[in-house]
């Protein structure tokens, strides 16, 4: 760590969350901040790619909170492609261990401005049935929030 690096404000999960947007935007992956899962569980981010894919993003912005995450594993039923998003200060050798699945769990490494993708996430492939079913929920929470957010007064109406 630098002089600079240790002046500098810690990363929160906002910034960690936009720099991941920025790289998938930029690789065709559209995702969606804090979406509801069928479980009760919420996803701190969850997208889609060209391939009608599911990505969830589990982000993680300090230690005890990634180590005290027994959940995490809920939200792999849900998607096709499941990666850890971490801050660059964050120690990331916990994810090495079989507690956190690394055969089946991508990492990627973001601040407020950008992202990279350290370890790809494996394609592990839900039934099609289910990533319909994903796919149609995540359009239709993004339309909502896209029209609640044009006219408020709709936001009474179609809670899904």
């Amino acid at each position: 760590m630098t002089a600079i690096d240790s002046l500098s404000p810690p990363h929160t999960a906002l910034d960690v969350a936009r720099g991941i947007a920025r790289l998938f935007a930029r690789n065709g992956i559209w995702c969606m901040p804090e979406m509801p899962l069928r479980c009760g569980r919420r996803a701190d981010l969850m997208g889609i790619d060209a391939k009608g894919h599911v990505l969830i993003v589990e982000i993680k912005v300090a230690r005890a909170d990634l180590l005290g995450d027994g959940k995490w594993t809920d939200y792999l039923d849900y998607c096709d492609r499941f990666y850890w998003g971490l801050s660059p200060a964050l120690d990331r050798t916990p994810l090495e261990t079989d507690a956190f699945l690394p055969d089946c769990c991508g990492v990627i490494v973001a601040d407020g401005y950008d992202a990279e993708i350290l370890r790809p996430a494996p394609l592990r492939q839900m039934a099609a049935a289910r990533r319909k079913v994903e796919n149609e929920r995540l359009a239709r929470a993004a339309l909502r929030r896209l029209v609640t957010l044009g006219d408020p007064h709709t936001a009474q109406w179609g809670d899904d």
